[in-house]
């Protein structure tokens, strides 16, 4: 992607400093500065428009097909998953309640120059864009232009 021209990926999250830690220590192929968190204000989130999935009409999520993720380390893998995900997850523990964060979408946006050249809005979770596509597109935005282009993904 330096070839191309490309800073990023950039990767947005709910959290605070203890659960970006912990993913990182998880995901020691992350670069730290490439991760970032929203607090559980959620000022980042609402002001890039990002809805809860309770928020989408059914008619949109109706044929988006869920479906488990893909980990690698078979059942190695999985138990890693299954014994941090309640550490990772988007909850605030001094809200009680269903967490806002848990409910969240995410999004994935090409940027160049001041402008969004690509913008995936999840509409369930883990409705996630096709990767080739957001890549092509940040490569053809950044042979046009002349200060570099980042891509972003919200989850």
């Amino acid at each position: 992607m330096e070839e191309a021209e490309i800073a990023g990926p950039l990767f947005v999250s709910i959290g605070d400093d203890e659960k970006l830690s912990k993913f990182l220590e998880l995901n020691p192929y992350v670069p730290k500065d490439q991760m970032f968190v929203d607090d559980y204000n959620l000022e980042a989130y609402n002001a890039v428009g990002l809805k809860k999935f309770t928020d989408m009409p059914k008619d949109v999520i109706k044929d988006v097909k869920m479906t488990a993720p893909d980990l690698e380390g078979g059942i190695k893998g999985w138990w890693k998953y299954m014994t941090n995900v309640a550490k990772l997850a988007p909850v605030d523990k001094n809200k009680p309640g269903i967490p806002e964060g848990v409910l969240r979408l995410g999004a994935t946006f090409v940027v160049s120059k001041n402008n969004v050249v690509y913008q995936w809005n999840d509409r369930v979770p883990g409705d996630h864009p096709d990767l080739e596509k957001v890549l092509e597109t940040a490569k053809e935005a950044a042979k046009r232009s002349s200060k570099g282009v980042f891509g972003t993904s919200w989850s």
